[in-house]
C-alpha cells in the first residue's frame, strides 16, 4: 500500500499552545485543574493525567491552585469566579477563539444582533453566546440554515465558530440575501481549520481509503471524516493505531491520512507505521 498523508494536519497552533501551557505549568511545580478536557481528544487528557494535570467539570470542584483554561475558552464568568477564589488562571484559549469572543462583544456593543454559526451546546459556541450577552447584544445560535429562525430582528452581525466549514457559512449568508438581511460578517473561521479540511479533502479523492485521525468528540475532526466520505467512502475516523482493522485495507492500494487539529504528531506517526504493517 503507497501511504499519504495530507500536507496540513494534526495539532494547530491553538492546540500546541494550550499542551505546552499545561505541561509548563506543572514544570513549574504548580498542581493544576483544567476545566473540562483541555483539548477534544480522550488520549491526551489520559496522558495529561498520568502527568498529574487533573480535570474538574466546575470552579467549585478544583482542589488544586492553578486552572488551565481550555483551548476552546469559557464565558467570561467563570473567568470572575477563578479570580474570587484566587486562584492562579492559566489562560490557554486558542488565540483564534478569543479573537472570535472579542467580535462577538464588539458586535454586541455596536448595536448588532448577533448570529453566532456554530454547535450550539459546544463550549466555544457557549463562550461566543456569553461575550456577547455579557456586552448587552441579542445572540441567535445556528449550525446552519436549517436552525435559522424564521424571524431575525434589527442589525445583524455574524461570527462564526472557529471549526466551522466555510460551506456553512456560505448557505447561511445566502440565506440572508434571500430574505433580504445584509449581515455585518467578521468571519472568525480558522485558517488552520480550513487548510486542514483542504488538504483532507484533495488526498481523498486520489485514494481508496481514507483514515482520519482524532478525538470522536472533536468538532474539527468530525468535520474531517465527512469531509473526506464525500470524496472517499472508505474513510475511517479512529482515535488510535489500535483500532485500525486489516480487513478495510484488502484490495486497498493507495490509503490516505489525515489528522484533526487536537490530533499530536507523535498519534500520527503511530498509525502511519501501523499501517505500514498492514
Amino acid at each position: 500500500m503507497n501511504i499519504t498523508c495530507a500536507k496540513n494536519a494534526g495539532a494547530c497552533y491553538g492546540v500546541q499552545r494550550a499542551l505546552d501551557l499545561a505541561v509548563r505549568t506543572r514544570e513549574d511545580g504548580l498542581a493544576a485543574t483544567t476545566l473540562g478536557p483541555l483539548i477534544h481528544n480522550p488520549l491526551v487528557v489520559a496522558d495529561l493525567a498520568a502527568k498529574g494535570i487533573s480535570e474538574a467539570g466546575s470552579v467549585d470542584q478544583v482542589t488544586t491552585e492553578a486552572v488551565i483554561i481550555r483551548s476552546h475558552g469559557v464565558v467570561p464568568q467563570v473567568k470572575e469566579q477563578i479570580r474570587e477564589r484566587g486562584l492562579v488562571m492559566v489562560d490557554a484559549t486558542c488565540p483564534y477563539v478569543a479573537r472570535a469572543q472579542k467580535a462577538a462583544a464588539r458586535l454586541a456593543e455596536d448595536g448588532y444582533h448577533v448570529l453566532v454559526v456554530g454547535e450550539c451546546g459546544h463550549p466555544e459556541v457557549e463562550g461566543l453566546r456569553a461575550y456577547a450577552l455579557q456586552a448587552g447584544g441579542q445572540v441567535t445560535v445556528a449550525g446552519g440554515v436549517d436552525e435559522l429562525p424564521d424571524e431575525l430582528e434589527g442589525r445583524i452581525g455574524v461570527v462564526v465558530q472557529t471549526t466551522q466549514m466555510r460551506e456553512t457559512l456560505d448557505a447561511v449568508l445566502a440565506e440572508l440575501d434571500a430574505r433580504g438581511i445584509d449581515p455585518k460578517l467578521v468571519n472568525t473561521i480558522c485558517f488552520a481549520t480550513r487548510e486542514r479540511q483542504e488538504a483532507a479533502a484533495q488526498v481523498a479523492g486520489a485514494v481508496d481509503a481514507m483514515v482520519v485521525i482524532g478525538g470522536r468528540n472533536s468538532s474539527n475532526t468530525t468535520r474531517l471524516a465527512d469531509i473526506c466520505k464525500k470524496a472517499c467512502p472508505a474513510t475511517y475516523h479512529i482515535e488510535s493505531a489500535d483500532e485500525l482493522d486489516p480487513a478495510w485495507f484488502a484490495g486497498v492500494q493507495e490509503v490516505g491520512v489525515t489528522a484533526g487539529a487536537s490530533t499530536p504528531e507523535s498519534h500520527i506517526r503511530d498509525v502511519v507505521a501501523a499501517l505500514e504493517q498492514i
